[in-house]
């Protein structure tokens, strides 16, 4: 008992908080950390306070240029191209605006959906426009379209597709069509003259860009205009010789006589004797300049002025006009062509037939080769050639038109005997129909060339004159060619109208052949004249 007692009545010692004795730091880590992140958001603080004064102070001036290449825009104000117009002020040629759609590629979000729109609106290849984006993706600018019809532009702004704009640009159009295409030509997609009186004009009627800063909201839309505005220069406007009337039926009539006789092709060109001016000038095949997605190449080609051709008899009045001017013949000189044929070296010049004795008006009349050779060869190689220079054969001519060819005149050094015979005729040189067209002006004006010109006075390069034969030379001449048109017997027959009497020649060429001498199936035929003949 006593053993047990002893036992119970000892104290147990308290327990040990072991929980408490581990947390026994706390408090002192707690201010560490504490502190710690104090520190670290005092840095920030500071270094966010740094970077704010160093952007505020020193980089101010860099930043603002950077906020502006992104807002502000330097805008290109496309300029007005100058119209053509007829001598009546009647428009052959005028630009109207229209709106171009570019992108930028970089900032396009080029979804399938977005794709699909813009190709739909733009009539454009999902496939093909989303290639093209693809490859250009890091780009900033981009055409898309050029020159779409206003309405089209209008869809395609309306959709607010992010980094797709519209830019106003000019298009060119030509209200008569293909009735003046060979000589107005045409201009490419940025405005510039590519062919005809476009091209050789160019400089006289392209306007110079103007330039406008703009800032532009975060679509790329401008908002605002700002200093810099450079407004853009006009082009001048360019006023031709042509009639658009006399134009007009001149090339009907071409194209009618063409399908009629199913030719290869054919030329017209009408000049105002007192003043030079081409009033019409046409040729078929033709091309239409406001629709060039299938231009032939044949169809581009101005044969009046590209192509050249030996003229054949229309020739023999001006050598007609130098055996007068150096008093050789007279009026009422007569030639003998019997027998109808004769002998030149190895070569034999004939006639149709045997006309027998003619005077000169008898001559052209009848278009003997014999007579024209007869006085040819009575000069020397030097007048007979003198006499063709001086007409513009072997020249261009001064309407300052792109692509114009020479013709072939040899320098009378280079002929043989043979050679003067066969020019006599018109054979052994070549012209072209405008060439042609301004030799026979020189005799309806009385002796006097005046030099050729599509354009009025205001942007002419020439516009000077010299007499290359005598006034009563050319009257005389005139008054032989009347009688071929309306005298009996003579060739130009055809050419009579009511109410008008009319000069001139008619002249035939057999086409040169590939494997040598002159083609007898293949030829061409010219008329050249003038109307009235009392007063060209």
């Amino acid at each position: 008992m006593s053993r047990a007692v002893k036992k119970s009545s000892r104290k147990a010692a308290p327990p040990v908080n072991r929980r408490k004795a581990s947390n026994a730091p706390a408090p002192v880590e707690s201010n560490w950390r504490a502190l710690l992140v104090m520190f670290g958001m005092l840095l920030v603080v500071a270094l966010l306070l740094a970077r704010a004064s160093w952007l505020q102070l020193l980089d101010a001036d860099f930043l603002e240029a950077q906020g502006d290449a992104r807002h502000q825009r330097s805008m290109s104000l496309a300029a007005h191209r100058g119209m053509m117009l007829d001598r009546h002020g009647e428009p052959l040629a005028v630009s109207v605006p229209v709106d171009s759609i570019w992108i930028e590629p970089r900032r396009f979000e080029a979804s399938e959906e977005n794709i699909d729109q813009l190709a739909t609106l733009l009539r454009m290849s999902p496939k093909t426009l989303g290639a093209r984006i693809e490859r250009r993706k890091t780009a900033g600018f981009m055409w898309l379209k050029r020159r779409m019809e206003p309405w089209q532009a209008e869809q395609v702004i309306d959709a607010q597709l992010k980094g797709v704009h519209a830019r106003r640009e000019y298009r060119r159009f030509y209200p008569t069509g293909e009735v003046n295409g060979h000589v107005l030509g045409y201009t490419d997609i940025d405005d510039h003259g590519q062919e005809g009186l476009e091209k050789a004009y160019e400089d006289w009627m392209r306007g110079e860009p103007g330039k406008a800063r703009v800032m532009k909201d975060r679509r790329g839309r401008p908002v605002a205009e700002l200093d810099g505005y450079e407004a853009p220069r006009e082009g001048k406007s360019l006023q031709l010789t042509l009639d658009r009337r006399i134009q007009f039926l001149a090339y009907r009539a071409l194209k009618r006589t063409v399908q009629a006789h199913d030719a290869k092709g054919g030329t017209v060109v009408l000049v105002d004797v007192p003043t030079g001016g081409i009033l019409a000038l046409a040729n078929q095949p033709a091309f239409n300049p406001n629709d060039r997605h299938e231009l032939d190449i044949a169809g581009l080609r101005n044969r009046s002025l590209t192509d050249v051709f030996e003229p054949g008899s229309t020739i023999k009045p001006f050598v007609i006009a130098a055996a007068l001017d150096q008093g050789m013949v007279k009026p009422d000189t007569v030639v003998d062509t019997s027998p109808g044929w004769m002998m030149v070296g190895r070569k034999r010049i004939k006639d149709h037939r045997n006309y027998g004795k003619l005077d000169m008006a008898g001559v052209l009349r009848k278009s003997s080769n014999m007579a024209a050779t007869k006085l040819a060869m009575a000069m020397s190689p030097e007048e007979l050639w003198s006499t063709y220079d001086s007409l513009g054969f072997g020249h261009i001519t001064a309407t300052n038109f792109p692509g114009e060819r020479h013709g072939v005149l040899p320098h009378f050094a280079d002929w043989q005997k043979i050679s003067q015979a066969t020019m006599s005729y018109g054979y052994g040189l070549s012209v072209t129909a405008v060439q042609l067209a301004q030799a026979y002006t020189v005799l309806a004006a009385g002796g006097v060339m005046r030099e050729l010109s599509f354009v009025g006075e205001e942007a002419r390069f020439t516009g000077s004159e010299k007499r290359i034969f005598s006034e009563q030379t050319a009257y005389d001449v005139v008054a032989m060619l009347d009688s071929v048109v309306q005298g009996d017997g003579g060739t130009g027959r055809k050419a009579q109208i009511d109410g008008y009497r009319v000069a001139g020649k008619t002249g035939t060429a057999h086409k040169v052949s590939a494997s040598g001498g002159y083609d007898r199936d293949r030829y061409l035929t010219v008329f050249a004249g003038m109307a009235p003949s009392t007063n060209p």
